[in-house]
């Protein structure tokens, strides 16, 4: 990892530790400090933002494993989070089993589902594996919404408040700490994977699949466990993401979310552990500034049609990824990184 200067690292698990000086340990500290008191100051709107921030970190984490650290392109991932949602649903509801099954079977099932449409990846990639991925997204909608014994189908299912260790969370700031608490254990798994054996594979095979498999890597067994790993996560956040809402059914996972969330972990950073993080906020609270400006601007602009400022959002994104792809390619984590050295550098910059 990058450190200061004048810090060294004297054995291999010193080089490994995610955090080593006293003013790391503080700034984390001090955010977990303000994210686990946002309850405390924060009105159910924001609450509610926040809680659909933190199920998208955790989708767009393992879209980014799939995707940022093994190359392997995904355009289905929202249809992989609806495996999970409506796992945990029947699950729940069904057979009653205690959340925390709930929420490890919904990543497993999400993940077993992943590596079945991620067998093709053996013998295509690129733009062929992204239609593939696509023919995923759209097969698991199609079998939600006519298998209507188990799913509902397109009239969808209730959801009852998740229940942990005999607590029933119903309100907003409940299922906040709930979905922090997961958030924080998927970021701390990601950063941990990417820099194991198993990450650094992911890496050899995005960069050079041919030259990663001469030097011994299995790319169809790492191709199969990054599809297992990625759509994991998107089962874990499509669980939570039912819980949240309180009812599911097929439009709640649109293919526009599968595109959003490869938009998101583009402008954040691809193969980063803060790129997702900064990706989804800064598209989630783009879409709220776009939802509250709205109104101003069609009260401010009569003439505007109604189907043109709904299109704001979706233009925004558009401009935005074409944006970062031109002056930002690696987005908002290289920014972070050059932030963080100007910040060490700024003492002796005179």
């Amino acid at each position: 990892m990058d450190l200061p200067t004048g810090i060294r690292s004297f054995s291999y698990g010193e080089d490994m530790a995610v955090f080593r000086t006293k003013t790391h340990w503080f700034w984390l500290l001090l955010l977990l400090a303000v994210l686990f008191s946002m309850p405390l100051f924060l009105a159910n709107y924001w609450l509610s933002v926040a809680n659909l921030i933190f199920i998208t970190i955790i989708a767009a984490t393992g879209l980014n494993i799939l995707t940022g650290y093994c190359g392997q392109l995904s355009i289905g991932h929202a249809g992989f989070m609806a495996v999970g949602a409506y796992t945990s649903v029947i699950l729940t509801t069904r057979f009653g089993l205690p959340f925390p099954l709930v929420l490890l079977s919904s990543g497993i099932m999400a993940g077993l589902i992943g590596m079945l449409f991620g067998i093709s990846s053996l013998r295509i990639k690129g733009f062929y594996l992204a239609i593939s991925t696509l023919a995923a997204q759209f097969i698991i909608l199609w079998v939600i919404s006519h298998w209507d014994s188990v799913t509902g189908g397109t009239n969808g299912l209730p959801v009852p408040p998740a229940k942990v260790l005999g607590l029933v969370l119903k309100s907003q700031s409940d299922k906040f700490y709930l979905i922090l608490i997961v958030t924080i254990i998927i970021i701390f798994v990601a950063k941990n994977l990417s820099r194991t054996k198993t990450g650094r594979a992911f890496v050899a095979i995005r960069d050079n699949d041919l030259a990663a498999e001469v030097m011994g890597v299995n790319p169809f067994r790492y191709k199969l466990l990054a599809f297992f790993t990625g759509c994991f996560f998107a089962g874990i956040a499509g669980s939570l993401f039912a819980h949240w809402t309180g009812y599911i059914n097929p439009e709640s996972f649109p293919f526009t979310n599968s595109i959003l969330y490869i938009g998101m972990i583009i402008i954040g950073g691809l193969g980063t552990t803060v790129g997702p993080i900064f990706g989804v906020i800064f598209i989630q609270l783009l879409d709220v500034l776009v939802t509250h400006v709205s109104p101003t601007l069609q009260a401010a602009f009569p003439g505007l049609s109604s189907g043109f400022v709904v299109g704001i959002a979706p233009m925004l994104f558009g401009v935005t990824i074409i944006l970062f792809i031109i002056f930002e390619p690696r987005g908002l984590a290289h920014r972070w990184q050059i932030f963080k050295t100007s910040y060490r550098l700024w003492p002796f910059s005179y």
